[in-house]
C-alpha cells in the first residue's frame, strides 16, 4: 500500500448528524457529580420567564470531566488572546435557586 493510501494510526472519524449540527443554545449550566460521573445540564433561561428549561444533559466520567475542563481552559485562553478578556456580568459565585420539578423537601 502506498503512503498516500495509509490511514494514520490514531485517526478518529467522527460523524456529526444534521440534527445535532445546529447545536442547542444555553445561557446557564449546572454541574453536579457523584463518585463515578459528572452531570452537565445546559439550560436556557429567557428574560421575564420564571421557568428555565434543560436543553441538553451530558454525563461524563471524572477523567473526561477533567479533560473537558483542561480543553475549555485552553480554548478560553486562546479566545482571550485574540479578542481580549471575556467580561463576566453579575456577582461571582451567585446562587440561583433551582427546582428540577421533583418533590420539594419540607421540614
Amino acid at each position: 500500500m502506498s503512503k498516500e493510501n495509509e490511514k494514520p494510526q490514531n485517526q478518529l472519524n467522527i460523524e456529526l448528524p444534521e440534527e445535532v449540527a445546529g447545536g442547542v443554545y444555553s445561557n446557564l449550566s449546572v454541574i453536579t457529580h457523584s463518585p463515578t460521573e459528572f452531570i452537565l445540564d445546559f439550560i436556557q433561561l429567557m428574560p421575564g420567564v420564571p421557568k428555565g428549561k434543560v436543553r441538553s444533559r451530558i454525563i461524563v466520567s471524572p477523567e473526561n470531566a477533567k479533560k473537558l475542563m483542561r480543553a475549555l481552559n485552553e480554548n478560553v485562553a486562546k479566545y482571550e488572546s485574540v479578542h481580549g478578556p471575556i467580561k463576566e456580568h453579575g456577582p461571582m459565585g451567585h446562587v440561583i435557586p433551582m427546582n428540577f420539578g421533583g418533590p420539594i423537601n419540607e421540614a
